[in-house]
């Protein structure tokens, strides 16, 4: 198996389309905690692509919420792998609107691409891995 280290600069991304369930407030907008999961999603398949362990989310830090997200939104979230420790993983995160439902259109099933795509919010945080024996 590749070691982790070699793989800094890593990207995995998760694109989910966000159901009008999810909506939590007026507006149908969705609560920050949504896309905090989706980070941790993203994180986990990064742990399985450079350590073959899901590993566990330890800390989020300089989380920014810059867009309001929506029910009808597609989101598309990333994780880059920035540090290497010797059971830590750091990750750059990062989820963009890239569609988004809308009233004005021809039917009220209307949508648009984003382009570019609306930054939402973007996070460092830190997951551990096991030990390697």
């Amino acid at each position: 198996m590749t070691h982790a280290a070699e793989l800094v600069g890593l990207t995995v991304t998760h694109r989910r389309y966000v159901p009008y369930s999810h909506a939590h407030y007026a507006g149908d907008l969705v609560d920050g905690a949504y896309v905090l999961g989706l980070f941790g999603d993203v994180a986990t398949e990064m742990c399985i692509r450079t350590d073959g362990d899901e590993g566990l989310f330890a800390s989020y830090s300089d989380v920014q919420f810059r867009a309001a997200v929506r029910a009808g939104d597609v989101i598309e979230v990333d994780a880059r792998l920035t540090k290497v420790g010797t059971r830590s993983r750091i990750l750059e995160l990062e989820a963009r609107i890239v569609c988004r439902s809308g009233p004005g259109g021809a039917t009220a099933s209307s949508a648009q691409v984003l382009e570019p795509a609306m930054t939402a919010v973007t996070a460092t945080g830190t997951v551990v891995v096991p030990a390697v024996d």
